[in-house]
């Protein structure tokens, strides 16, 4: 395993698993303490996460880790998300999308579709929608530079003003029961007025944000009409909201 691909994987486990011990990673990833330790330094000078005496903890979750952190974290399945999330779209309609690393990776899956008229305030998502033949508006206002978007009220009033058939979005976190989370209330802000202005409204979460309840109540799955995942929601998520309509992709 290349270097790259196991920093990647050992980021992943210890934001899903929690707290790790350095010599069991070392064991389980077929390398020496100090290779393991290599990498963990290499995370922790990154601020993805907290070095401890023998042990590795994720990084605290009062506040999202930056845009450039996240990018790295769960790749292959932020695509996969991506990818599903794609087939939902048709030729020629208007598309919200909102903030978020996996939400970015929609701008390369959506690279066949046609006509597109595609509305954001996720700046990242737009260098990429520059590449694909679609019309595209983007929100104006206060730029989070740390995560390079726009949100609070200059990213409600701005999805006030339009209607998509399409919305999509992702959120910080979920606990096991299904309620959805986020890290500030601005973040929610932003994605009520758009979700209120979706005709179809599309849940992307990978597994990094399962079971993982933060400050600010961002709503339930069953406010949206697809949830579209890299790995399957457990069953007892999934059953009473597929008899209410709720489509499951993942």
């Amino acid at each position: 395993m290349r270097q790259f691909e196991r920093r990647q994987q050992l980021l992943q486990r210890i934001h899903s698993q929690g707290r790790q011990s350095v010599d069991s990673l070392a064991g389980e990833f077929g390398v020496s303490v100090q290779t393991l330790r290599g990498d963990i330094r290499h995370l922790a000078d990154k601020g993805l996460v907290l070095r401890r005496q023998g042990e590795v903890l994720p990084f605290p979750e009062q506040e999202n880790i930056g845009y450039d952190q996240r990018q790295i974290v769960n790749v292959a399945g932020k695509r996969q998300i991506a990818a599903r999330a794609a087939s939902l779209v048709q030729d020629h309609q208007a598309l919200f999308l909102g903030t978020g690393t996996t939400v970015e990776q929609l701008a390369d899956a959506l690279s066949d579709k046609q006509g597109l008229h595609i509305m954001t305030n996720n700046l990242h998502a737009l260098i990429k929608l520059c590449q694909l033949k679609c019309e595209l508006v983007v929100a104006g206002g206060r730029v989070r530079r740390r995560d390079q978007d726009v949100i609070g009220g200059d990213a409600w009033r701005f999805f006030q003003r339009y209607r998509a058939d399409v919305g999509i979005v992702s959120v910080g976190g979920m606990d096991s029961h299904g309620q959805l989370y986020d890290y500030n209330d601005d973040e929610v802000m932003a994605r009520e007025a758009l979700l209120a202005h979706s005709s179809y409204r599309v849940l992307v979460l990978d597994k990094t944000k399962f079971d993982l309840p933060l400050r600010c109540s961002a709503g339930r799955l069953s406010d949206y009409d697809a949830v579209v995942t890299d790995v399957p929601l457990p069953d007892k998520l999934r059953s009473p909201l597929a008899a209410q309509g709720v489509r499951f992709m993942g």
